[in-house]
């Protein structure tokens, strides 16, 4: 048995038992135009959640089968999101697509509290055993049917799903105030520099190659990998909010990181820049005082402190604006890359030091108040995975 029972007045039984119906969506061609109901895709839901106002919309001549309504649960079947669930709680007169699946589950089941078990590592062990499909995978409704879950009394079920929601809209808040603080820094750049595409207050324009001592990349040979020695960074590492090696640590021999070293050497202070991939343009200062090697996905940007600092420069290059305009001359039309030489000719603007410097003191303090910020999401992350479990275990008190 794939979950252990752990109460008497419990039963396993699976989604094909509580559900009244598991449906494919409906298929149509999506427009902007209001031609009937709004058509909702898997690209409309993105971390839980659906803007209704960006949800396009189709004819449909079978409104009354495809309608969704409150309670309803759909499942990505296909694609990188492949058993990604969305719970409707309320929405406008809309159809779902035909690569979800929806489940509406028998008056006696609570949907959140089936949605909720649908987060678990027990229901996401039982996906990654029937999904089908060697490149993104895939789902049917057959399948998910079969998943097994774990069932209480409605009443317990109320209690579990209570619990979980709270829990969850804790770590919803924590994650809002993360953003607002990424908000914050972004609006400090554009008052204290203005708009750097546009160049409103006319500052002086430089390239990479004039305000940094120097550019280069990281091996284009990947060394193999050990399960400890010298941290080997690259893309994978680098996120809009900074370098974290430790949620996916990789190592390589100190004999590959010395000749590696020697030809692209970050330190504390300098910015990291992704050149290749589909996440290029991502820029970070690093933060760690230990040496690490790099793969060639990294660019190395070491800035001369009397012209341009880390902060700046990598609030520069995170910017939309410029980050959207090196992205359309970049070389390559099915993988996106960026040579050092192109890196070194890119254009700057540099503002006078003593206002860029002004800059890096916020964000010493801005990095300061995230490093808290992640210090709370891991412990409200770790309190939900353990409610979570404990709940679907019959473990309430």
């Amino acid at each position: 048995m794939i979950l252990k029972i752990m109460k008497r007045e419990w039963i396993e039984t699976n989604v094909g038992e509580i559900a009244d119906a598991i449906q494919y969506g409906y298929t149509a061609s999506a427009t902007t135009q209001k031609v009937g109901p709004q058509f909702l895709r898997i690209t409309d839901i993105q971390n839980g959640k659906v803007d209704w106002q960006a949800v396009p919309y189709c004819q449909c001549d079978e409104l009354d089968k495809y309608k969704l309504q409150e309670g309803d649960i759909l499942f990505a079947r296909t694609g990188a999101t492949t058993g990604k669930s969305f719970l409707v709680k309320d929405c406008p007169e809309t159809v779902f697509a035909s690569y979800l699946i929806r489940v509406r589950l028998k008056k006696e089941i609570l949907p959140n509290y089936v949605y909720q078990f649908f987060q678990t590592p027990a229901y996401w062990n039982q996906i990654k055993q029937f999904t089908t499909g060697s490149t993104q995978g895939g789902f049917n409704a057959s399948k998910l049917a079969e998943i097994k879950i774990p069932l209480p009394p409605f009443s317990i079920q109320q209690q579990i799903a209570a619990i979980l929601e709270k829990a969850d809209a804790a770590r919803e808040k924590r994650r809002q105030a993360n953003q607002l603080t990424e908000q914050f820094l972004q609006s400090a750049f554009l008052e204290m520099f203005g708009d750097p595409a546009m160049n409103p207050k006319g500052w002086e324009k430089m390239t990479m190659e004039v305000v940094c001592s120097k550019v280069a990349d990281g091996t284009h040979f990947s060394p193999p990998l050990r399960e400890s020695g010298v941290p080997y960074i690259t893309a994978k590492h680098l996120k809009p909010h900074g370098l974290n090696f430790f949620k996916s640590p990789t190592f390589i021999s100190q004999e590959h990181h010395q000749e590696i070293y020697k030809r692209c050497d970050p330190v504390y202070g300098d910015v990291l820049y992704i050149k290749d991939g589909a996440t290029t343009g991502i820029t970070a200062v690093n933060r760690y005082s230990f040496e690490f090697s790099m793969l060639s996905s990294l660019a190395l940007l070491k800035p001369k402190k009397d012209l341009i600092t880390g902060e700046y420069l990598a609030a520069y290059l995170n910017n939309e604006n410029i980050k959207n305009s090196i992205l359309r001359h970049m070389a390559g039309a099915a993988i996106r890359r960026l040579t050092v030489e192109k890196i070194k000719r890119l254009p700057i603007l540099a503002p006078p030091i003593a206002l860029q410097q002004k800059f890096s003191a916020l964000v010493e303090k801005v990095e300061s108040l995230r490093a808290k910020q992640r210090q709370s999401e891991q412990e409200l992350e770790h309190l939900f995975n353990s409610l979570m479990q404990r709940a679907f275990r019959g473990e309430r008190s």
